[in-house]
């Protein structure tokens, strides 16, 4: 009897001791796991303090809305009307004086940009003056001999060269009146006997000055190009399209487009389209910008996409969107910091889609809300290095 209750009380002990082991067992294992849910969650998490944030020049944005689908890819320059592009020139040659234009000057309509000194200048005003004052003359001989020829006092003859004399002198006085007004003389000053030998250059428009040919002394003939200006508020988006994509293309369309080494996005529409097809199969389209910009110059270079009809999708600027191991990643903000100057992002993994004009389609995980959350559009990089880093010294 003493034997059996012996063992029996050696079964309970070791029943005791298997059951404490299970539960040992049982109660690390939750705990390896809960902390390698830890671990793995803080991973994915970074810390930022302010002076690192400042210096990786992170910002925050919203996911948009945009249309990327739909779209016509094309390529082209600035351009400006050919009445927003002026070359100055003189109807008479002559010696340039002077002028204080420079390429980049602005200048006004009506404005004074040059003047030049002409011998030439001098006749013709001479010219003018002898012929208005020959021109009264013959009127009034003309006008004596109508007279006279009413009372059948003259020969008809006479009446005849009056009238030839009093005819030439009155084309020869407009003729000269006509170069005159054309070189902007100030008429009432020469009829009152004030002759000038310089001429002054006006400004037709407001703009800018392009290019300049001419420096102080130089003659100039009619044939030559003083200046150049032009104005840039009118300024338009002048595209290339392929003949397979014409017919896409309508009236009143949105055009998004960014200058060479530019991200900055800019909007036009379509204003005319081109009724030639030219020997690389290709049309011109019109494309009025619809905020004017006094920084843009004729003939920068641009890419755009014409939207031609499609869906909006959740799309971030491409900065935003970070490869790593060949999935596609964003970082975005998590809870309320617990000191003022520590940061905390967490790096969602996302799916890519289209890429237009600095922007890519994305879909995120579909248990995460991201019209929520304050997603890193620059500096995101810079993220990723600080969470590679951490991880290599872990």
């Amino acid at each position: 009897m003493k034997i059996i209750m012996k063992n029996i009380n050696r079964s309970l002990y070791l029943l005791l001791i298997l059951t404490a082991t299970s539960l040992c067992i049982s109660c690390g294992s939750k705990t390896n796991e809960s902390e390698e849910a830890t671990n793995k969650e803080e991973e994915n998490v970074v810390e930022f303090t302010q002076a690192q944030y400042k210096t990786a020049g992170i910002e925050l944005g919203k996911a948009e809305d945009r249309q990327i689908s739909g779209t016509v890819r094309a390529s082209g320059v600035l351009d400006v009307p050919p009445q927003q592009l002026v070359s100055i020139s003189i109807p008479l040659g002559g010696f340039l004086k002077s002028t204080e234009l420079l390429q980049g000057f602005r200048v006004k309509k009506g404005q004074i940009i040059a003047t030049l000194e002409s011998m030439d200048f001098v006749q013709m005003q001479q010219e003018y003056l002898e012929a208005k004052n020959q021109f009264a003359l013959a009127k009034a001989e003309y006008e004596r001999q109508q007279e006279l020829g009413k009372e059948n006092v003259n020969a008809q003859k006479t009446l005849q060269q009056s009238q030839s004399n009093y005819s030439v002198l009155q084309v020869k006085m407009k003729g000269l009146l006509s170069k005159l007004k054309m070189l902007d003389v100030n008429l009432t000053s020469l009829e009152d006997g004030n002759i000038t030998n310089t001429i002054s250059v006006y400004s037709p428009i407001n703009g800018y000055v392009t290019e300049v040919n001419v420096n102080i002394g130089k003659f100039v003939n009619p044939s030559d190009v003083l200046f150049e200006i032009v104005n840039t508020e009118h300024l338009h988006a002048e595209l290339t399209i392929f003949e397979k994509d014409i017919p896409k293309i309508k009236f009143g369309q949105k055009v998004r487009f960014t200058l060479a080494n530019e991200k900055n996005e800019r909007i036009s529409t379509v204003y005319l389209i081109g009724r030639k097809i030219s020997t690389d199969r290709t049309i011109r389209i019109h494309c009025h910008i619809d905020t004017t910009d006094t920084q843009l110059l004729p003939g920068m270079y641009l890419k755009a996409m014409v939207e031609t009809g499609g869906v909006q999708v959740t799309a971030l600027p491409d900065e935003a969107v970070i490869d790593y191991q060949g999935k596609k990643y964003i970082f975005v903000t998590t809870e309320e910091p617990k000191h003022k100057d520590v940061y905390h992002f967490a790096i969602v993994e996302v799916e890519a889609g289209l890429s237009e004009l600095g922007y890519t389609e994305i879909t995120p995980p579909k248990d995460f809300d991201l019209s929520k959350s304050n997603v890193v559009i620059k500096g995101a990089y810079a993220l990723l290095s600080k969470m590679k880093n951490t991880e290599e010294e872990e």
